[in-house]
């Protein structure tokens, strides 16, 4: 007996449609599950007569065959469905714009809410309303990318032409990466809200963060701050509690009492990180408890009175200068102070990643390289050449 050959059908079909204008409208004719359904793509072939006009039709025949290529996919991953389409006309610039809106009514978002809204400034300028997210192709991102590279810093304020005599700044190498990181956020939570059918992100790599010097103190320079008055005691008592215990700023200034509990010997500092929403577990020594101040009810704040804006900058390099150092004092270089005390008197990178909150352990690494023992011993080896 005869095998009986079983050919599957093809379940997607690029099919065309005679207009009355003589151009050929292009749809894809899909069949699954027992049922048919026709999606018109708004391709049209037109009667090409010149190399152009035939490089055109060539191109949109291109298109057309991806896009049936990334039909069959959706049908083979169990993705497509009928009723459930793909809504790649929604605009992309009123989507980011809702995702902006929803970190400045978020709270525990409003501090990277500014960067989003910058981000967004400049996305006006690349394009503009009428662009949906069938217009953001790889091609489209990495003209964005291009885009950070070449544009002027706060080109979106400017009023007029450029003159001669003005000097171009661009973006800033972290601004380039804070930027295409938004962007990147925004197309991936469209792919998982099913705005597109394909990230087109893939293969594409972001701008690689600059490295930036990270002042620090040393263990003989906080010592002296300590003995040194402060114009604002409250402002002193936040950063010399940043300095033993690596919080950042807006975790200081947004703890409360209840946040601090006590765990036999030790005090524990229980809190979410403003800036990662990550919930973190911290120890703190005696030394650093005196900081602290006296307890107040469960929901008072810490360090009541403690604000932080350009008179807060301003007090520090008093406080500074007053104790005779010669460095920039900001909450950054306290946090740096102490993953470097750390390092420093030999606690590993491992926990010290873990009492910074780092989610990357390559984050912490960036401070075992500005304190790098073995270096230091192996230079210390060269014997005296006079």
């Amino acid at each position: 007996m005869a095998k009986q050959t079983i050919t599957q059908k093809e379940p997607v079909k690029l099919r065309e449609k005679k207009l009355s204008n003589g151009n050929i409208s292009l749809f894809l004719d899909i069949y699954r599950n027992g049922k048919r359904h026709k999606e018109y793509l708004k391709l049209y072939l037109i009667d090409a007569k010149t190399p152009i006009e035939k490089e055109q039709n060539r191109q949109t025949l291109a298109t057309a065959q991806a896009i049936k290529s990334k039909r069959l996919i959706e049908i083979q991953n169990g993705e497509y469905s009928f009723t459930h389409q793909f809504k790649e006309n929604t605009p992309f610039l009123e989507y980011y714009r809702n995702m902006v809106e929803e970190r400045r009514k978020n709270p525990d978002s409003k501090g990277n809410w500014g960067n989003w809204r910058s981000c967004l400034r400049y996305l006006e300028v690349y394009c503009d309303d009428k662009t949906t997210f069938r217009d953001v192709t790889p091609e489209f991102i990495m003209g964005f990318k291009e885009f950070l590279e070449n544009v002027e810093k706060d080109t979106h304020k400017r009023v007029g032409p450029r003159r001669e005599r003005d000097t171009f700044q661009g973006l800033s190498q972290n601004s380039k990466v804070s930027y295409f990181n938004k962007l990147r956020a925004c197309i991936n939570q469209a792919f998982d809200e099913r705005i597109i059918p394909i990230n087109p992100l893939r293969g594409i790599e972001g701008f690689k963060a600059a490295e930036v010097k990270r002042d620090y103190l040393t263990l003989e320079e906080v010592r002296l701050l300590a003995a040194t008055p402060c114009r604002y005691p409250i402002l002193k008592r936040a950063f010399l509690f940043s300095c033993l215990t690596g919080l950042r700023k807006s975790d200081i200034q947004k703890l409360t009492w209840s946040e601090v509990q006590k765990f036999g010997e030790y005090t524990r500092i229980v809190f979410k990180q403003k800036k990662t929403g990550g919930q973190e577990y911290l120890d703190i020594t005696p030394q650093a408890e005196k900081y602290l101040g006296e307890r107040g009810n469960p929901d008072d704040f810490v360090f009541v009175g403690f604000t932080y804006g350009s008179w807060t900058s301003l007090e520090l390099q008093r406080w500074s200068l007053t104790a005779g150092l010669k460095k920039n004092l900001t909450f950054h270089c306290g946090r740096h102070t102490f993953a470097v005390l750390m390092l420093d008197l030999g606690a590993d990178i491992y926990t010290v990643s873990k009492l910074l909150g780092h989610k990357e352990l390559a984050t912490t690494q960036i401070y075992a390289k500005v304190l790098d023992k073995n270096k230091q011993n192996a230079v210390s080896l060269i014997p005296n050449i006079e």
